[in-house]
């Protein structure tokens, strides 16, 4: 289906793990009647957290009310759980041997909050799952290329992830890639190199595909990352 992203390090029996492009969603939510009609799923059955751009972490057990949490993670199957995003970075985790999934939505604040971190720590504190159990998926996001930013955010991303290359100064400005960012604070957990993929698509750069919050403004829609277990 090319209305999908499918990440290869997340292919397992049971799984179903993808990033939407745009033409999922409808404005600033996705159609939850097309990913139903596609995954033969009812509507009630997909979870999205209310997103603030917070470090909050949503332990989905019974309730399924809405929560103010940017990450998900859960233990239930027949459920989609998501995140939504335009050129934040949206990521998925899944431990094989505890047979628990998660969702994280990591703009520049909650990467400078460290929140993909946190979310591997409360797989372990919850469910014991060790980080070279869990596979990890970083989906399509505005990359280095295109997102410049202050001084201040980037002092906030140097204090989180430390020196490296997801970000670089050009004639006297910033460039950061949070994606990459993620990935260096998911490998400092533990994740091994080899459980974890990183998508090389820039949201800003493929407006056709991608929503973008930098290039269309307040007229950008979202598109999501979506795990579930059956």
């Amino acid at each position: 289906m090319e209305l999908l992203v499918k990440p290869p390090n997340i292919e397992h029996q049971g799984i179903r793990a993808f990033f939407t492009t745009k033409k999922v969603c409808k404005g600033i939510r996705p159609s939850r009647n097309l990913l139903s009609e596609e995954f033969d799923i009812p509507e009630d059955n997909i979870y999205l957290p209310v997103q603030e751009h917070t470090n909050k972490i949503h332990l989905l057990e019974s309730g399924l009310g809405p929560v103010v949490a940017d990450a998900v993670i859960t233990a239930r199957k027949n459920f989609l759980i998501g995140v939504l995003v335009a050129d934040c970075v949206p990521v998925l985790l899944y431990d094989k041997v505890k047979e628990v999934i998660g969702a994280v939505h990591a703009g520049w604040r909650g990467t400078a909050g460290r929140i993909l971190p946190d979310t591997i720590k409360m797989m372990h504190e919850k469910f014991s799952s060790s980080p070279e159990d869990i596979s990890v998926a970083i989906g399509p996001s505005i990359k280095q290329c295109c997102y410049e930013v202050g001084e201040e955010v980037t002092k906030r991303l140097l204090d989180a992830t430390g020196d490296g290359d997801y970000y670089i100064k050009k004639d006297g400005n910033c460039f950061v890639d949070i994606a990459f960012a993620n990935k260096m604070q998911a490998l400092d957990t533990g994740i091994p190199h080899e459980n974890l993929w990183l998508s090389g698509e820039c949201t800003f750069c493929n407006p056709d595909k991608y929503h973008s919050y930098r290039y269309s403004k307040e007229n950008a829609g979202r598109q999501g990352g979506f795990i579930g277990m059956w």
